[in-house]
């Protein structure tokens, strides 16, 4: 049977950042403690019947977000050039997955990163 196989984890951060020119509170220094959701799929196993670890997949993204975690983001590329939007992060994290994740595991597709910053607002990336 022809299908795609479908898995996502979930991790956090906590981080502040400030958007330069927005028209309100959220132009002031402030903190979130960001959730992220990510989805993987492929459409074939390995041969002990798994896309890729949980166990791998989480070290990956926990790599990522330790560069975030309790720092100013504005002042971490390209964040020091673009606000730190929940979408311009969203957009960052992927990319940085994608080129990981592709590498070591090549017959897998990352399919979407969420960023919520808060339990009601979030931002996904896909391509």
């Amino acid at each position: 049977m022809s299908g795609k196989y479908t898995i996502g984890i979930s991790d956090h951060f906590d981080s502040a950042h400030f958007l330069k020119n927005y028209p309100g509170a959220c132009s002031n220094l402030h903190g979130h403690t960001w959730k992220v959701d990510i989805l993987i799929s492929c459409k074939e196993l390995d041969k002990i019947g798994m896309s890729i670890d949980f166990k791998i997949l989480k070290k990956i993204l926990k790599n990522i977000l330790s560069k975030y975690d309790h720092h100013l983001i504005n002042d971490i590329e390209p964040f020091n050039n673009i606000n730190p939007t929940a979408e311009n992060l969203s957009r960052e994290i992927y990319i940085q997955l994608k080129s990981q994740i592709k590498k070591e595991y090549p017959n897998t597709k990352l399919e979407s990163v969420t960023i919520w910053e808060s339990p009601k607002a979030f931002a996904k990336f896909e391509e």
